[in-house]
């Protein structure tokens, strides 16, 4: 229930149209009542059974009172007009009040649909806002693909088999009750008989739905499996063609999606059993209370007149396919509920990188930056272990070493997409946890080897993250990181797209223009992590020319694999499993002739 409960909480927002939606359905209610309510003086007059009423009734609040006052006019009818007037009279009041149902239907429906996407909406948006502000270990943890599945799924969901069903679970009771009541006015013995069957109908429902919500999971589990294959084979398509895996792939998809298909029939078999199964109860019940209610209509001394019992079955008819939908959303809800835990999953995760309540405010980078004896680990083992390191403004800090020895984890640890484990990273004489996170990346400018570009203009591209920016500032950007010429020579120029990923782009041209657009943010501190180690000689060049461009007067963290784009850097840190194992400036490593002079020596630097 608690899981349910935050679900519709998502609704609460939208109270005025939830307030709009229950008014709406009592009138259709009251109007679907009364329409059947009008049967008792219909077949009454038809089979002539009523006396006429010639003293004219006290009106009370109450079913019979109302009867005998709607009795009282048709007589009148009868009385001055005839019997045929009096029928019409019932048939446009019966056709009158279907009418009136119907438009309050209408009005529940249109307000209810506004809080229903409304609540997908907030759910969505709180997904993916949780998502964005999650450290880099989580998505270490976790495949895309499934996360994918999570916010669009798992929501999708949520909303055909909870929030479509909210509506059910406030009218049909209201309905189920009201008429009931009705019921109770008419036969009070009969109705008893009623309410003491119904809920045996229940349970017994109840019974078959309680495994539905775990089979739901694995279900959902399976899906998400499917989409993670998915997006591995659309991500890494030029190496399955390129080593003829195919065959692998295709055969492990449809494997995935025939065990998928399996769970799908069995969850949706059960699903699906609830409503002729409902339907078969509710009949049986009808029986039941046709030989009970017979009884009474046709002993020697009834209790309940025919016209009166007609009625009783024809209002209780109208209780089956509430009861049904009921049923069934108990059903639907069970289902929905496994895909509300995968999604709360995700929004109940650690926020491992959290921003203190009174966090200082932070517009510039003033004097300096220190690694004060920084470890750090995933899971359980330190991937870098005792840094210190000291970066003077204006000054530029190389970092290398071999692969997987703690370079890119350093750079990751001063923006804080990851925290230290142990020690404290200093900026200006606080510790980056006291800034606003926002504010502290605002400082930097990043430029990776993997130049990430997204599906948008040129221009976008540049000005990503920045706010009424104008054409000549980005143009100004860009040929500072030698991107302008390129650029003007490309079909729209800078509303070229480019693509998902840059993929219409080479790849000296998307980092060119990852250049831009750190030259554009204009930071502080600037980061390049192996910036130029996937490109080509002439776009290494070009690249590199870009690069001393903007780091001139710069405070610049830079990882390199190639030795001779850090040969300037003001001290050079050599990293070794996770450890400084030397530093100093490039002639000095030279002399030392230890694992800096092997590493250059490697590359035939001389």
């Amino acid at each position: 229930m608690k899981k349910l409960y935050r679900v519709v909480s998502y609704i609460f927002p939208y109270w005025k149209h939830l307030s709009a939606n229950l008014f709406f359905n009592l009138i259709a209610i009251i109007f679907s009542l009364f329409s059947l309510a009008l049967l008792i003086p219909f077949l009454n007059l038809l089979f002539g059974i009523n006396k006429l009423i010639t003293v004219r009734p006290v009106l009370h609040l109450s079913a019979h009172s109302a009867l005998d006052y709607l009795n009282y006019y048709i007589s009148q009818i009868i009385i001055h007009q005839g019997k045929l007037q009096a029928l019409v009279f019932i048939c446009v009041i019966i056709m009158t009040s279907f009418f009136f149902k119907n438009i309050g239907r209408f009005f529940a429906m249109f307000f209810i649909t506004s809080a229903r996407l409304g609540a997908i909406r907030g759910i969505r948006d709180d997904v993916y806002g949780k998502l964005l502000i999650q450290p880099l270990s989580y998505y270490s943890k976790n495949k895309k693909g499934d996360l994918m599945t999570r916010i669009t799924t798992d929501v999708q969901e949520v909303e055909i088999s909870i929030l479509n069903y909210i509506e059910v679970l406030v009218r049909y009771p209201i309905t189920i009750v009201v008429y009931l009541a009705f019921m109770v006015s008419i036969s009070l013995k009969l109705s008893i008989f009623v309410i003491v069957i119904l809920p045996l109908k229940g349970l017994f429902i109840g019974t078959i739905g309680r495994s539905l919500r775990k089979s739901s999971v694995i279900l959902q589990n399976h899906f998400a499996g499917l989409m993670s294959i998915i997006e591995e084979s659309i991500s890494g398509l030029r190496v399955i063609k390129g080593f003829n895996a195919i065959p692998y792939f295709n055969r492990r998809f449809i494997d995935m999606n025939k065990t998928y298909y399996h769970k799908q029939v069995n969850v949706n078999r059960r699903r699906d059993l609830s409503s002729p199964l409902s339907e078969f109860l509710s009949s049986l019940v009808i029986v039941v209370i046709l030989w009970f209610g017979g009884q009474m209509v046709i002993s020697p001394h009834p209790t309940i007149q025919a016209a009166d019992f007609i009625t009783f079955i024809v209002v209780f008819s109208q209780i089956i396919s509430p009861a049904k939908s009921l049923s069934q959303s108990y059903f639907n809800i069970k289902k929905g509920l496994a895909s509300a835990d995968r999604i709360f999953e995700v929004l109940d995760a650690d926020e491992v990188i959290e921003e203190k309540p009174n966090a200082l405010s932070v517009k510039s980078f003033e004097k300096e930056i220190r690694f004060e004896n920084v470890f750090f680990k995933y899971q359980k083992h330190f991937v870098i272990k005792d840094i210190n390191i000291f970066i003077p403004k204006g000054k530029m800090i190389a970092i290398v070493g071999e692969s997987g020895g703690g370079k890119s984890t350093i750079v990751d640890l001063l923006p804080r997409f990851y925290d230290v484990t142990k020690g404290r990273i200093l900026l200006d004489g606080h510790d980056v946890k006291d800034y606003k996170i926002s504010e502290l990346r605002s400082l930097m400018g990043i430029v990776s080897q993997d130049s990430i570009l997204f599906n948008d203009s040129v221009f976008n591209n540049i000005a990503f993250g920045l706010n009424n920016v104008s054409q000549e500032a980005v143009e100004e950007a860009a040929k500072v990181a030698n991107a302008h010429d390129f650029i003007i020579k490309m079909e729209e120029g800078y509303q070229t797209g480019v693509g998902d990923r840059g993929i219409k782009l080479s790849g000296g041209q998307r980092q060119r223009l990852s250049i831009a657009r750190a030259v554009l943010a204009n930071p502080d501190i600037l980061i390049l992590d192996e910036a130029t180690s996937s490109l080509d000689t002439e776009a290494e060049r070009l690249v590199q020319d870009a690069l001393t461009k903007i780091m001139k007067n710069r405070t610049t963290l830079v990882i390199a694999h190639r030795l001779s784009t850090i040969r300037d850097a003001d001290e050079i840190i050599v990293m070794q499993k996770g450890e400084i194992v030397e530093r100093g400036p490039h002639k000095m490593l030279v002399k030392q002739n230890g694992i800096y002079k092997r590493l250059q020596d490697l590359q035939s630097f001389k």
